[in-house]
């Protein structure tokens, strides 16, 4: 059951909030991308589960480029719109896809993340190199990849290699022979493109930036640089395309880095029902096919990266706790054999939090794993109070072991039902709740529930035939230990009554 149950990192909290990213080409201007965006946030506004939507465009400080945008949405009560916030995002997806021109990628936003660069979707997968341009020519073919691979949505890349650029070749020889100056050139073009602040107007309350630019109208293409005009000798007004050659190309908006390495991150959702573990390994077989060159560097980021790495952690986990509590068990009881009955109390635990997350169709996430050690130490009280009970029965009253097992199963039925209610009705409410941030928690309700309810069934019968298996090997052993010493005391006698 561990290894056939679908594993995830945390589950899918539903907070009422949504972060959106809409992604236009490159190329696009500003005037175009505002009238994309409010069509985006028209249809998003327009969703009987939103209460409320922020939309923003424009460069700044956390958006790259002019042709990328954000959505904040608040979704109303999950009580009022009656679904879930991943189906809200299902239902807009299909509406995303009629806007021509514009991407759009919807995120609900998680009370617990592990950091990673900011992507359009929850999970990334990043690519780096110190070389650029196998980078860029590999980064596209991943993301082509990612999107074959079932259970794999909303595949996009932080790749802005599509933009336009204008290449201004000043002519020095013609600008020295007409006395136009370098600094001109580039103080006419920042007047035109830079938008810059020339002066400031002070009112009785505010102040108002002046800011100095063309027409937009004159400003979208390489053609209207012919009308620009620089000062030259006699403050004469000179066309720039007299001292200067325009010529077009591509350029990336933006390259971003990992470390010292430039790096390509690819970001991607799963869909309803797929399971984070089953898509990470087919993540991984995808792109081993595809033969990266050793300069290209490739590994996930984010929450994958951290299931990826946790995912190979849990087994030691589970290891280095059982040999804690045996080494603790062993100290308490000096023996070697009763922690091993104690612990046996703990498989039946772990089977009922691995069947009830089978029936519930929870995956096994990080949250349902801390139940599972949980389930350790709730569980084994069972078998502590069954075999303490035992031995003191043995030691004191003289009574053989089948009979003094039973007894203690008997004496403590009561006590071990008590706590083991005490426990479930603990871990009711995380199974129960309801609101934002329940999902983050009923994994850990379900596993603790299912172990106990199975725990109790099984603990009052495995324990008992457990304790006599070992009673009859300890019997064994020191009948063997028995002859074995009467055989060496006979051989030592005789040879001391020999000749």
């Amino acid at each position: 059951l561990f290894m056939a149950l679908p594993k995830g990192y945390f589950p899918q909290d539903d907070t009422g909030l949504l972060f959106g990213f809409t992604q236009a080409a490159p190329d696009v201007s500003f005037e175009e991308m505002q009238r994309l965006q409010k069509i985006a946030a028209d249809i998003v506004a327009a969703d009987p589960a939103v209460e409320h939507v922020g939309s923003f465009i424009g460069s700044s400080g956390w958006i790259a480029s002019v042709n990328v945008g954000r959505l904040l949405v608040a979704l109303k009560p999950v009580e009022v719109r009656g679904m879930t916030a991943q189906q809200v995002i299902g239902r807009l997806r299909r509406q995303f896809q009629e806007i021509k021109g514009l991407s759009v990628f919807l995120i609900p936003t998680q009370d617990v993340r592990i950091g990673g660069r900011q992507g359009r979707s929850e999970y990334q997968f990043t690519l780096w190199s110190a070389d650029l341009q196998a980078l860029r020519r590999f980064g596209p073919l991943a993301a082509d990849r990612l999107r074959a691979v079932p259970g794999v949505v909303d595949v996009s890349t932080d790749q802005e290699a599509g933009g336009l650029q204008t290449n201004v070749v000043i002519d020095r020889q013609a600008a020295g022979r007409l006395g136009v100056a370098i600094a001109d050139i580039t103080a006419a073009l920042n007047d035109i493109y830079a938008q810059r602040q020339v002066a400031t107007v002070y009112g009785d309350r505010n102040q108002y930036r002046v800011i100095l630019t063309v027409e937009p109208r004159l400003g979208r293409s390489a053609e209207n640089l012919g009308f620009v005009h620089v000062p030259g000798k006699n403050n004469q007004l000179i066309p720039l395309s007299a001292v200067a050659n325009f010529t077009e190309s591509l350029a990336p908006l933006v390259v971003n880095h990992q470390g010292q390495f430039a790096a390509i991150t690819i970001s991607y959702g799963l869909a309803p029902g797929a399971s984070l573990g089953e898509t990470t390994a087919a993540i991984r077989q995808a792109i081993a096919t595809m033969a990266l060159p050793e300069q290209v560097r490739a590994d996930f980021a984010g929450d994958a990266a951290q299931f990826a790495r946790s995912a190979n952690d849990q087994t030691l986990l589970v290891i280095a706790a059982l040999v804690a509590i045996y080494i603790l068990l062993g100290v308490l009881y000096e023996s070697l054999i009763h922690p091993l009955t104690i612990l046996s109390t703990l498989p039946s635990a772990g089977l009922g939090a691995l069947i009830t997350l089978k029936l519930s169709g929870t995956d096994l996430t990080l949250i349902a794993f801390i139940g599972i050690i949980l389930l350790i130490g709730i569980v084994k009280k069972n078998g502590i109070m069954l075999v303490d009970q035992a031995l003191t029965l043995q030691n004191s009253q003289r009574l053989a072991p089948a009979e003094a097992v039973v007894r203690a199963a008997v004496d403590r039925f009561r006590p071990i039902l008590m706590t083991t209610f005490a426990a479930m009705l603990g871990a009711l409410p995380l199974l129960l709740g309801t609101g934002p941030g329940s999902e983050l928690r009923r994994p850990l309700g379900i596993t603790v529930i299912g172990g106990l309810v199975v725990s109790q069934i099984l603990t009052l019968y495995t324990t008992p035939a457990i304790y006599l298996a070992f009673e009859r090997m300890s019997e064994r052993r020191r009948a063997w230990l028995q002859q074995r010493r009467e055989r060496a005391s006979a051989s030592a006698t005789a040879v001391r009554s020999g000749p």
